[in-house]
């Protein structure tokens, strides 16, 4: 590899990342968006949090947390000392030093990404950086973004890519929930244009970061390693929730068969079936690849056929359900179903593409009359309506003729749940040591 000069005004910007006089911005200030920020304050830096969102800026300068990874104590004492403080005006991108983006990127009906929020922030950005500004992309995204959709906009400003600005994709790799795992932690991976783009992004995240810091050849490499990441994880999920399906039709525990194939010590990684894949990542990601193939003329086949797999488990629930009360003599239309969590993973407040919902809407089809009770979320939308969720009580657990375990959150007290509840379907093997007749799992 010819190892480049680094010029002068990269020089200055790393003088400045090493020794915390930098100022950081972070543009979106959701569920990667402010722990970066927060991490970024902790390790010294003054930081700006961009949104266009003034209900989160309003939040964060009022030291609210409103993100289940960040500690609220480290946040009111960050915007206390005035090292972070946010902004929906992006005119203040001249006097940061370096910026983060991390807004969403979405799909659309098609199963297509929507990178609305990723140009929409890259003209906001070209329109008031300075020279010797970084630039790293943390959004998942399809390989190539960073270069032909972000390098062409910031370009535009006459600024020259590895010189008079860097630019790099930096995977967001945040896990939320996760006790062991968070953004200070994580092994980061970084891809610049240029090397010195890397170098200089890769400087700024081991001044921050206590995990390590892997660099690659280019954005695109960083890019495709965050899918293939999501997508390893998505076709081994659908692997086990097909099995799951199997064994349901044979009469054997899935759970049982996947205990034993882990006491493996190679070869194998235990993965493990539930009602449908939730959140902004695993669902979705592998699409952002689909879509990116058909450029060269291929089709992802096993991506696909795992998306389908996964999609199809709400309607098995829905039809395991059925069969419960059809053993019990009741009809699923008219029957009473508590079920038992919203959010997409234990522990968290996010229900975003929770497989809960369309379990939900398929519910509500068949003509059931449904609750749900989630200790971390008070409400959520479904169809475009709004529902509160419910208290959990006993009287609620007796009156109801189902009660679906669909998110295993530490909060529920399960010994009442087992007591009072007429029958029970746990999607989440947390009963996975009883053997109580009252109770099937997936």
């Amino acid at each position: 590899m010819i190892t480049q000069t680094i010029s002068n005004t990269a020089e200055q910007l790393i003088a400045k990342l090493e020794t915390k006089t930098a100022t950081i911005g972070v543009v979106g200030l959701g569920y990667v968006g402010l722990p970066l920020a927060v991490e970024k304050a902790k390790a010294g830096y003054d930081v700006i949090g961009f949104d266009v969102q003034q209900e989160k800026v309003e939040k964060v300068n009022r030291g609210e947390n409103y993100i289940g990874d960040v500690i609220t104590a480290d946040l009111e004492e960050l915007v206390q000392s005035n090292k972070l403080k946010a902004t929906s005006n992006y005119s203040f991108i001249r006097n940061v030093d370096a910026l983060a983006i991390c807004v969403p990127t979405p799909l659309d009906i098609y199963k297509q990404p929507n990178m609305e929020y990723v140009q929409n922030s890259a003209k906001a950005i070209a329109k008031y950086i300075k020279k010797g500004t970084l630039v790293v992309l943390e959004s998942t995204t399809y390989p190539g973004t960073t270069e032909e959709l972000i390098k062409p906009i910031l370009e535009e400003t006459g600024f020259v890519c590895g010189e008079e600005f860097f630019l790099a994709y930096s995977p967001e790799r945040v896990d939320p929930g996760n006790k062991k795992f968070n953004t200070k932690n994580t092994p980061k991976v970084v891809g610049g244009m240029t090397e010195t783009c890397t170098n200089v992004a890769a400087t700024m995240y081991r001044s921050v970061l206590e995990g390590d810091v892997h660099e690659v050849s280019s954005p695109a490499v960083a890019e495709m390693e965050k899918l293939l990441e999501n997508t390893f994880r998505n076709i081994n999920i659908a692997l086990a929730n097909e099995m799951a399906i199997l064994c349901n039709k044979m009469e054997i525990d899935v759970w049982e068969v996947i205990d034993a194939a882990a006491t493996k010590p190679y070869g194998f990684m235990p993965f493990y079936p539930g009602p449908g894949l939730g959140g902004h990542c695993i669902p979705i990601d592998p699409w952002y690849l689909t879509w990116k193939a058909r450029e060269y003329n291929y089709h992802t086949k096993l991506i696909e056929t795992a998306g389908e797999i996964n999609d199809s488990m709400p309607e098995f629930v829905v039809q395991r359900c059925a069969g419960i009360l059809n053993k019990q003599g009741k009809a699923l239309k008219g029957s009473k179903i508590l079920v038992l969590g919203v959010a997409y993973k234990k522990d968290i407040d996010d229900y975003r593409e929770s497989p809960v919902l369309p379990i939900l809407g398929k519910l509500t089809q068949a003509g059931a009359d449904w609750a749900v009770s989630d200790p971390h979320i008070e409400e959520f939308k479904l169809k475009g309506k709004i529902h509160e969720t419910v208290n959990l009580t006993e009287e609620l657990l007796e009156q109801a003729d189902l009660t679906v375990i669909a998110t295993n959150h530490s909060a529920f007290d399960y010994q009442t749940i087992m007591r009072k509840s007429q029958a029970i379907f746990d999607t989440r093997n947390t009963y996975s040591e009883t053997e109580q007749s009252k109770y099937l799992k997936l």
